[in-house]
């Protein structure tokens, strides 16, 4: 059975910070995590390195609830 899971980015910015929440539904799941990045006042701006930064961030959290959620079921059974 092949299936299609999305996970939604959600990023905020300003000059010098930016946060991204990432939400993903997974059967009767729902995981969401946040991760924040914040630009060195002596560096020239790049937003994109931001929102890099901000979403691995974000999933690397959203990464470890679901290795944790799929423990509990593991020690459940």
């Amino acid at each position: 059975m092949e299936r299609d899971i999305t996970i939604d980015i959600h990023l905020d910015e300003d000059e010098d910070t930016t946060a991204a929440r990432v939400e993903l539904d997974l059967r009767n799941d729902h995981f969401e995590a946040t991760g924040r990045a914040r630009r060195n006042p002596i560096d020239s701006p790049s937003p994109v390195i931001g929102e890099e930064l901000a979403i691995a961030r974000a999933l690397g959290e959203l990464q470890h609830q679901i290795m944790e959620a799929a423990q509990t079921k593991i020690e459940g059974d």
